[in-house]
């Protein structure tokens, strides 16, 4: 599938770092699950972990060796949008670009639509 027709762009700094959290858990097989919940600051806010394998209804992004996993309710929020890893010198977390978000928290993990 070319990537401008993919529904999530995984960057490649997002893909070094799901490996990372695969050997760290000594889970080779496992895939990023990225969903949407109601809470944090802004109203909706994002929840990433690793997952063994994808629901029946998940839809499965796969970037190089690695997949993320989406349940259709999340991929509605989260169309377009793009999961990179991002580093300073307070250490790292996963960033959410979100064309879809009218409004996003200083922590970049809480947005409203």
């Amino acid at each position: 599938m070319a990537s401008e027709t993919l529904p999530l762009t995984v960057t490649d700094t997002a893909v070094r770092r799901i490996r990372v959290l695969q050997q760290k858990e000594n889970k080779p097989e496992a895939a990023l699950r990225l969903r949407i919940i109601a809470g944090g600051c802004s109203g909706m806010q994002y929840r990433m972990d690793l997952a063994e394998a994808p629901r029946p209804t998940d839809l499965v992004v796969a970037q190089e060796d690695v997949r993320v996993f989406v349940d259709p309710k999340s991929m509605t929020y989260l169309r377009g949008s793009k999961l990179e890893w991002e580093e300073d010198l307070f250490g790292g977390q996963f960033k959410i670009t979100n064309p879809n978000a009218k409004h996003s928290c200083s922590c970049g993990l809480s947005f409203t639509i």
